[in-house]
């Protein structure tokens, strides 16, 4: 068992080993579309609208990824994944990146070989219960169902947090979001653990939220991040560096509403050379010089995308907290554009 689970590591490694060498910048030009990989389905984070268009916090950035490579933030075609099928995906390149609450581990970028552009999300998980169950921490779980899906962090999560507190669950496996909801719902599990942002977004489309409520326990750390195959150092760089400059935008002041006033000059050399009125950071990516300002027009900078999707005037209701501003007490931080 554990050699077949190793020559399975090691054929999905080779694989996005090759399939990077190809050079996905010119790829993604030569078709004309960006291939993103998202969630089956999360509010808030990505998730088709009543008209089928993709929408989200985690849809932004290949949105804003697509129209800095191809001057359109509706070129890209989004494919589902599931917690077991996203890293195949990308490492066989049926997806350019892969942009769904997808957990920064050390397995995953040296073994699997994939290289993560940051995090656009720091988040930890959690535990979801009915208050009908009368439980107020995570640590009264003794003997509980759990529904968790499959090949994600969580699992492993959770059986060290049980085995640490002295306490048994049953495992009730699910491999979608919505698999999970509605076993949850159905009685199937007594808990629904996952991400403690995934809970908030999953418990906004209950039609009874306020009976049900997310434990104060935060078990893990989860820095959630797009991320790209190893060997293509040019498509990882325009990855991280789109996700910087929605960052450092945000940062900076930059918005969707006065970016084209600050295109025409502005006494900060940071916003100049971000904005591409002054030097050549498009050119050392292969882009031209206002590949940043379309990526910044796409949906706004990282506040006005997280306000608009997930934060605290929408249903999912998160605030900022951990993933406000360095210059506001959270972590997002994006280094210099110079």
């Amino acid at each position: 068992m554990k050699k077949s689970v190793f020559l399975g590591t090691l054929s999905l490694a080779a694989l996005a080993g090759g399939m990077a060498a190809a050079g996905t910048l010119d790829d993604v030009k030569a078709r004309g579309m960006l291939n993103c990989g998202v969630s089956t389905g999360l509010a808030g984070f990505s998730a088709p609208d009543a008209n089928g268009v993709w929408q989200g916090f985690d849809v932004a950035v290949c949105r804003a990824i697509a129209a800095a490579v191809l001057g359109d933030p509706m070129k890209v075609n989004f494919v589902s994944t599931t917690g077991q099928t996203r890293f195949s995906a990308l490492a066989s390149g049926e997806i350019d990146i892969l942009a769904r609450n997808t957990t920064w581990t050390f397995s995953r970028d040296v073994d699997l070989k994939f290289t993560f552009a940051g995090v656009n999300y720091y988040d930890g998980q959690g535990f979801m219960v009915k208050k009908a169950l009368g439980v107020s921490s995570a640590k009264e779980l003794d003997g509980a169902t759990v529904c968790i899906q499959t090949g994600t962090t969580t699992e492993l999560n959770l059986a060290d947090f049980f085995k640490s507190n002295n306490m048994t669950y049953e495992p009730v496996p699910i491999e979608t979001n919505a698999e999970a909801q509605q076993q949850y719902l159905a009685g199937a599990c007594d808990v629904y653990t996952t991400d403690a942002s995934g809970l908030a977004a999953t418990r906004a489309t209950f039609a009874d939220p306020e009976n049900h409520i997310v434990l104060p326990e935060i078990i893990s750390k989860e820095p959630l991040g797009p991320l790209v195959r190893h060997g293509d150092d040019q498509w990882a760089d325009i990855a991280k560096w789109t996700l910087n400059a929605l960052i450092a935008a945000e940062e900076y002041g930059i918005t969707s509403a006065n970016i084209d006033e600050l295109l025409k000059g502005t006494q900060n050399p940071e916003i100049n050379r971000l904005l591409g009125t002054e030097g050549e950071l498009g050119a050392m990516l292969g882009l031209d010089k206002e590949w940043a300002v379309r990526a910044i027009k796409a949906g706004g900078n990282y506040g006005e995308i997280f306000a608009a999707t997930i934060g605290e005037s929408t249903p999912i209701g998160i605030a900022r907290g951990l993933n406000a501003q360095w210059t506001q007490g959270g972590l997002q931080y994006s280094p210099p554009f110079r």
